[in-house]
């Protein structure tokens, strides 16, 4: 694998690690405690300021029970695209996918959540450094954003500072839901370049609290 492949490959996985991460349910904190690796470090790797080692990938991938080409990206990555990232999938149906690979700047993903069987329990929460633009594509999300709970159909769109603590979770029981993230770790936000309603109108969030 040439250099820069192998720079790229490291470089998505700090978007994987961190879904992974949240997908475990757990904070910085604890999976430092769990592997003794620092907390800096992890948030580091995940915001793409810092590439992880071999060493730190086999002890993440053992801790959060998923594959080294999973974290990869190169389980299912197609050879005739070699800039795709394979989707990161998890034992209970949800579905990652990387849409950016390269440090720095805002990380892009998707999601796909499966309906669940019963009526959901309020998403676990993390907080960290950044700053996330989340847009629902089809189903119905539940966004736990502090104490605030709210449910985000197709075409809405929530921004907010990550260090507010926050959690999704599939708010419907006939499909799953799929949504985008753009993430800046650093704080790094969306820039509108038009002052037309149009855009306003279009892209909006869903201020009403409501109970699932």
């Amino acid at each position: 694998m040439a250099v820069d492949g192998v720079d790229g490959t490291l470089a998505a996985m700090g978007p994987r690690l961190r879904a992974a991460r949240e997908q475990h349910g757990a904070t910085l904190a604890g999976i430092s405690c769990a592997t003794g690796i620092s907390s800096s470090t992890l948030s580091r790797i995940e915001t793409g300021r810092r590439k992880p080692t071999l060493e730190v990938v086999l002890r993440l991938a053992k801790e959060y029970g998923v594959s080294l080409d999973e974290l990869a990206g190169t389980a299912t990555a197609p050879v005739a695209e070699p800039r795709a990232s394979a989707p990161l999938s998890f034992g209970d149906g949800k579905v990652v996918l990387p849409l950016t690979r390269y440090v720095g700047g805002l990380h892009a993903h998707k999601h796909v959540l499966p309906a669940g069987e019963g009526p959901p329990a309020r998403p676990g929460q993390v907080s960290h450094q950044g700053y996330e633009w989340l847009c629902v594509l089809y189903g119905r999300l539940w966004l736990a954003l502090g104490e605030r709970n709210l449910v985000l159909t197709a075409g809405d769109v929530a921004e907010f500072d990550t260090r507010v603590p926050h959690g999704v979770a599939n708010a419907g029981s006939a499909g799953p839901v799929e949504y985008l993230i753009l993430f800046g770790p650093q704080g790094e936000r969306l820039r509108p370049r038009t002052s037309q309603p149009l855009v306003s109108g279009l892209v909006r969030e869903r201020l009403r609290d409501e109970h699932v």
